[in-house]
């Protein structure tokens, strides 16, 4: 779910391009990119299939949209300006909405929010980590916060703490603890956790969603959740659909679609199938 100063740059001119010269489109075939490496929002399988909630929530939203759909993978870390190039016409990555990014780029309504946390190996001296579980909202309570993230810094002096680059986890890092810790930035997630699990990092910060689910992969035995859990303000309304401005069209249908899926509890099926939890915005 990404500070990019110098990709949103480079999405900012093609979108500068692009502005004032898209005409009203009557949609009936839309691409939808996504990373394919961000379970359980999105991943992929080993004979190359897109799974998880983002490709099960697209599929229900295509068809409410009466559209035919194509969901594609695309690395995250040029997935903006792809977009804005036309390559495709959305993205659904877990992708937080953002004032950042709304420079460059529009957003559907909120479909899903989980927050943003911490994940340590067990044993570590960040395991007992304090506030744990707690939520704290960076913009209804910046008070509370700003005083968990005093709370909780003491323990980081001197650690790694390993986050993707570009993320809204390492915009929150950056801006908080980089005054104590190094801040380590991976491409995946997945590369994080490699690195976790052998040591080389100390922690390692991502949304609530992906942590719990690594937690149960095999391969990260040992790997839990800690510490409080941030959410709303820098760190976005939630992940939503990301367009291209001009494409008002497609956003009204996006959210249209979004609304009923809401309403009707599809998405706190879908949530509850591939989090265990329910991630609906409400």
């Amino acid at each position: 779910m990404k500070s990019l100063p110098k990709i949103l740059a480079i999405a900012l001119a093609a979108s500068s391009l692009l502005a004032g010269v898209a005409a009203a489109k009557d949609w009936k075939e839309v691409t939808i990119a996504t990373e394919g490496a961000f379970p359980p929002w999105n991943s992929t399988e080993a004979d190359g299939t897109l799974v998880g909630f983002e490709i099960d929530l697209a599929k229900d939203l295509c068809g409410r949209m009466k559209v035919e759909c194509k969901v594609e993978a695309q690395a995250w870390d040029g997935i903006i300006p792809a977009l804005t190039a036309g390559k495709f016409d959305a993205i659904m990555s877990g992708m937080s909405a953002t004032a950042k990014r709304e420079e460059v780029i529009g957003f559907s309504t909120p479909y899903g929010s989980t927050g943003q946390t911490f994940a340590v190996l067990e044993g570590s001296d960040l395991a007992k980590m304090p506030l744990n579980g707690e939520l704290f909202p960076l913009e209804s309570d910046p008070e509370g916060a700003a005083k968990a993230v005093e709370t909780i810094k003491p323990a980081f002096k001197g650690k790694v703490i390993g986050v993707q680059a570009s993320s809204i986890a390492e915009s929150f890092l950056q801006k908080n603890f980089a005054d104590v810790a190094e801040i380590r930035e991976y491409k995946t997630t997945q590369e994080h956790d490699l690195d976790l699990m052998s040591g080389r990092v100390d922690a390692i910060m991502a949304s609530m969603a992906y942590v719990t689910t690594a937690a149960k992969d095999a391969a990260n035995k040992g790997l839990q959740p800690v510490g409080p859990r941030f959410q709303g303000g820098m760190l976005g309304r939630g992940s939503s659909v990301g367009l291209r401005k001009e494409d008002t069209e497609l956003k009204a249908l996006f959210d249209k679609a979004i609304a009923e899926a809401n309403a009707d509890g599809t998405i706190k099926t879908l949530s509850d199938k591939w989090f265990g939890f329910d991630v609906s915005v409400r």
